[in-house]
């Protein structure tokens, strides 16, 4: 059996490498004075009495310079009787390129509007990437993200898996963008009097 050696395509506009890129002393030089610039002025301004890095303590403190439309925890909206404002229609679980969101829907006979709710409502913190695709692709508006980020970073992985309830009751709002139309019973048959 003989083997063939792989022999790499080549191509006609394959770029060349002048001299000062083929030197990469230059480069690492510039790379490191820029690295030492900010390390010796922090350094400077922390031996001086002025604070040096921006270290936020975690816990402790919160950092004040969040953006203002920073991605923080999700929450669920409710409708005016306290339900989840969510229709179950699993877009937000289909846009995630994380797959993080989980929803089982269950069916409501007595709503005539939206008879579809989330029985199960679940978010896997451990692999969410906190890109909002979620609340942009919800056509009820009842998943949103705020700026707040309280207990998030975990030890245990079981339990960064936040349940409907959370989403719920953490953060209660009911400001949708789209309400509900007020609740009707089942219509019931009119027949001749």
């Amino acid at each position: 059996m003989s083997t063939r050696r792989y022999r790499r395509k080549e191509y006609w506009n394959r770029p060349t490498m002048s001299l000062w890129e083929r030197v990469y002393l230059f480069e690492i030089v510039r790379g490191l004075s820029i690295t030492g610039g900010v390390f010796l002025g922090n350094m400077w301004r922390w031996m001086t009495g002025r604070k040096g890095a921006l270290t936020t303590y975690y816990p402790e403190e919160t950092r004040a310079d969040y953006a203002a439309a920073n991605r923080g925890k999700h929450i669920l909206t409710r409708r005016p009787d306290g339900r989840p404002q969510c229709i179950a229609c699993n877009m937000c679980a289909t846009v995630c390129p994380a797959k993080v969101i989980e929803i089982e829907a269950a069916f409501d006979p007595d709503d005539t509007a939206h008879p579809k709710y989330p029985a199960r409502f679940e978010i896997d913190y451990s692999r969410c990437i906190f890109c909002g695709l979620c609340v942009e692709a919800c056509p009820e508006d009842a998943i949103r993200m705020l700026k707040e980020v309280p207990n998030l970073p975990g030890h245990d992985r079981q339990r960064m898996w936040i349940t409907r309830d959370e989403l719920l009751n953490w953060n209660p709002h009911s400001d949708v963008a789209k309400p509900y139309p007020a609740a009707t019973g089942p219509e019931k048959p009119r027949g001749p009097t």
